[in-house]
């Protein structure tokens, strides 16, 4: 007797974003909890204290997104990066930082995080990143962006695509599409840049699309790096 075929996972417009939040302090994972729970559309469904324990949970509960901390006990969350990515469906990764530990947020975004965010942000500001992560947005807090951006472009950050000149490939734009990668270097989010622009979401994600395909860069991350290292951003 053949199994029956497994219900197909909701769309994620039609269900909650299901959370994992990582951190070995008590207080950080009870204070971001009870933001989240209080949040329309967001259900925290695990918590861990350390980077081996999110990778178990994260296999087990399939989250749509994880806070991950960067420094953590047994396995920090630099290390748990890879193990999460390579779950399948894989999670969106958000690392939880404090000001003024850009380096680990550079190798965190070169290891496939999807961005970052400071532990003393607002609650509105984690709820929004939280959306943001799981519409497939790169989450790059607005306080430290620059000092990030200013690391991976010291250190060589990879904004390459095929070694096309950067001028070159920005060339490829149109002039709306030259304000929108403007604005990814500045860290925005699409609905961020749609309030901006007083145009749609929908609009945006297609701008946002042609600009990673003109110019060859592989995440939002990349784009931003492109728009300070051409000058669009600062």
């Amino acid at each position: 007797m053949t199994e029956p075929d497994r219900p197909a996972r909701p769309a994620l417009s039609d269900r909650p974003v299901r959370v994992l939040l990582a951190d070995d302090e008590t207080m950080i994972r009870h204070g971001v909890r009870l933001i989240l729970r209080h949040a329309d559309g967001i259900d925290v469904v695990a918590e861990a204290r350390d980077g081996q324990q999110a990778v178990e949970l994260a296999a087990a509960h399939h989250p749509d997104v994880v806070l991950l901390d960067i420094r953590m006990p047994v396995c920090d969350g630099l290390a748990a990066i890879a193990p999460l990515l390579a779950l399948d469906p894989a999670p969106r990764v958000v690392m939880l930082t404090t000001f003024g530990d850009d380096d680990n947020v550079v190798r965190a975004l070169r290891e496939g995080a999807a961005g970052f965010l400071l532990k003393d942000e607002g609650p509105q500001e984690l709820i929004s990143a939280v959306r943001a992560a799981a519409a497939g947005d790169a989450v790059l807090s607005p306080g430290v962006t620059g000092a990030v951006i200013s690391r991976m472009l010291r250190s060589g950050g990879a904004d390459h695509a095929g070694g096309a000149p950067a001028d070159e490939r920005i060339a490829r734009l149109t002039g709306r599409e030259r304000e929108v990668l403007a604005m990814l270097g500045e860290g925005l989010s699409n609905q961020d840049i749609a309030a901006r622009m007083g145009i749609g979401i929908g609009t945006v994600k297609t701008h946002v699309g042609a600009i990673l395909d003109k110019t060859g860069s592989t995440s939002r991350v990349q784009a931003a790096l492109l728009a300070h290292r051409t000058g669009l951003a600062t």
